[in-house]
């Protein structure tokens, strides 16, 4: 008995032995990414202007990294907080831990200040901080791998612009064992090399707006943090509001019965248009009523010929069937 007893306590010490060498092992080993590239980025005007387009109003880096209002419809940004990050993403909205987004003002002590052009461009194509710490997902950097060099310089041209904030934002906090399996989520390489000359045809460029924006990643449900097989833009995937409410995500197929199958291309982009105009940009909504996680107000500012492009890139998708209960109020 006692010699069954010494083998089961052997057998015991070597499995958290092992355990333990796992998990120092996956602290240490990953991120598996390359350097941040050695790179300059100039503020050319149109840089800019490109880049504030985009973060503004494809990409939106700026819906999630500034304070939202969340009295009014999609919660717009506040004005005055562009960059200053802090947003929660925490157990109440699905996720396993807490993370925030972070600030990308220009404040050299809290924000994006003292990291180097390459670092923040190893960031958003690749997940990882200048530490070469992982970025948890909710950051869609594997959608931004797939940007084009010129758009995710002129992104990186125009955050360098933002006015500085001092907002010191909480480190994540991933529960187990999140923290390591997000440690293997990085990209090691940057996948990055869509040609302008590429995005000639519209649909081409329909397509490339939807990744970048990362709507697939709304838009299609998910089960323990993977897309659902057989349900690519079928829409129903969950977003807890603190509150108890519950929204869902569309169906963006062109499905005729539970999707946009009906929708004309002018349906289409006067779904997004409407929400230019001032009075519903500062439409107010019942605490316990509907509210939305799409960042309606930011999309409204895209233009109009870049709507019609995905709008005809939805069209070629497989239409799926999938009839979405768009709310639920807390019980």
């Amino acid at each position: 008995m006692k010699k069954a007893l010494k083998i089961v306590g052997y057998i015991a010490v070597a499995i958290v032995a092992i355990a333990a060498a796992g998990i120092l092992y996956m602290q240490y080993a990953f991120p598996n990414v390359d350097a941040a590239p050695a790179i300059t980025i100039t503020k050319a005007p149109a840089l800019v202007e490109r880049g504030e387009y985009l973060a503004n109003h494809v990409a939106i880096c700026i819906d999630c990294h500034s304070e939202r209002d969340w009295s009014k419809y999609a919660g717009p940004p506040i004005p005055g907080t562009e960059g200053k990050g802090g947003d929660r993403f925490d157990h109440s909205m699905g996720f396993p831990g807490v993370f925030y987004a972070r600030n990308i003002s220009s404040d050299k002590e809290t924000g994006l200040g003292n990291w180097t052009d390459g670092e923040i461009y190893r960031a958003i194509t690749r997940g990882v901080s200048k530490d070469g710490e992982p970025l948890f997902p909710v950051m869609p950097y594997k959608a931004y791998n797939q940007m084009s060099k010129q758009d995710a310089y002129a992104i990186i041209a125009y955050i360098r612009t933002l006015a500085p904030i001092s907002n010191k934002v909480p480190a994540p906090d991933p529960d187990f064992p999140m923290n390591l399996i997000m440690r293997t989520m990085p990209l090691k390489e940057d996948a990055s090399g869509v040609e302008e000359t590429a995005l000639g045809d519209e649909v081409a460029r329909g397509k490339y707006l939807f990744t970048i924006a990362a709507c697939a990643d709304c838009h299609t449900p998910q089960e323990k943090g993977a897309p659902i097989e057989g349900k690519h833009l079928a829409g129903g995937f969950e977003f807890p509001f603190p509150n108890g409410n519950i929204v869902r995500s569309a169906n963006i197929t062109p499905d005729k019965e539970t999707g946009i199958g009906t929708w004309s291309e002018d349906m289409f982009v006067q779904r997004f248009k409407m929400y230019a105009d001032p009075a519903m940009a500062s439409q107010k909504v019942d605490p316990n009523g509907m509210n939305t996680i799409m960042p309606w107000i930011m999309y409204a500012g895209m233009k109009e010929e870049d709507l019609r492009a995905i709008y005809k890139y939805l069209r070629t998708v497989e239409p799926n069937q999938n009839k979405v209960v768009r709310f639920t109020a807390a019980p």
